[in-house]
């Protein structure tokens, strides 16, 4: 099965086109030395034979002995052997069909050279995608593996950085809370020193404060005892009064103690006494002034009974 080229292979495609163009070359070559190799036996079977010519040699007769002295008798050598050459080939008459097979032969040989060398090239193909991609695996890998020895050194490293941010995080913090703690009790101290301080100074201003307010009430008392006194000199006691019945009055003056406005809030119970007490009320003004004058009071309430004169 072909694997899909990518761009990185189309070196390997121009090697695998030069290899292909190299083994063409190469089959055409065989092929004519094939067909040379043929044209030359068929002359060489075409030529006329060449008559051999053999001798023979027969040893001579052999003559009577004469008597002689016997000489030493030695070994004659063998006669000669007849040269005989090798017979000429059998010429055999040209197939007319032979051109014909071998072209077919020499056909079938090329197209079998074409798919030898076009399945070595597939195969080199194949080979070097396969390298290709295990090299790509590989160099994946690589990166795979650098990525993640950086990734754990980088977490290492913030792991490092996390842990020393803690470490002054916390000395920071404890050392907050110990300033914190010794502010706390410096504020502490100075809050009840304040504290202290506060309360003498309240208690000196309550005191103060009660001191005014107590002769400030002592003051509208002899003020309002000065006005039920002035009134009282009017009053026009009835007969006959049954008890000390209480009546009381609302009054309204001017700052200049002159009286607008007299009413009854609460009777005695004896309407005789009540008139009397508000003829002279009337009779009495202008009302004496208080003293200091801020303790004036537009509306008095003022209290009254026939023994308390």
């Amino acid at each position: 099965m072909l694997a899909l080229t990518s761009p990185h292979d189309r070196p390997a495609r121009a090697r695998g086109v030069r290899g292909k163009w190299t083994a063409l070359a190469l089959a055409l070559a065989v092929n004519l030395l094939f067909v040379g190799v043929l044209v030359f036996s068929v002359s060489w079977q075409n030529r006329k034979p060449v008559a051999v010519t053999a001798e023979l040699y027969a040893p001579p007769p052999r003559t009577p002995a004469v008597p002689a002295p016997q000489p030493r008798v030695e070994p004659k050598p063998p006669p000669p052997q007849p040269v005989v050459k090798p017979p000429e080939p059998v010429v055999e008459k040209p197939d007319p069909r032979a051109a014909e097979i071998a072209l077919k032969a020499r056909r079938d040989e090329e197209r079998r050279q074409q798919e030898q060398a076009e399945r070595e090239r597939l195969q080199r193909e194949a080979r070097q995608q396969e390298e290709l991609r295990q090299k790509d695996e590989a160099r994946q890998k690589e990166l795979a593996r650098r990525k993640e020895e950086a990734r754990k050194a980088d977490e290492k490293r913030q792991a490092d950085m996390r842990e020393q941010q803690a470490k002054q995080v916390a000395a920071m913090r404890a050392q907050a809370e110990r300033e914190t703690r010794m502010q706390q009790m410096r504020d502490q101290a100075e809050r009840e020193s304040q504290l202290r301080a506060q309360a003498e100074q309240e208690a000196r201003v309550r005191a103060e404060q009660a001191a005014a307010g107590a002769a400030r009430n002592k003051a509208q008392l002899d003020w309002i005892d000065r006005i039920r006194s002035r009134i009282r000199g009017y009053i026009n006691l009835p007969p006959d009064i049954p008890g000390n019945p209480e009546a009381i009055f609302d009054v309204v003056q001017l700052p200049t103690g002159e009286i607008i406005d007299v009413k009854l809030r609460k009777s005695s119970g004896v309407r005789a006494y009540d008139d009397a007490v508000q003829r002279a009320i009337l009779k009495a003004s202008p009302l004496p002034k208080p003293v200091p004058a801020d303790l004036f009071q537009r509306n008095l309430e003022l209290r009254f009974r026939p023994l308390d004169q």
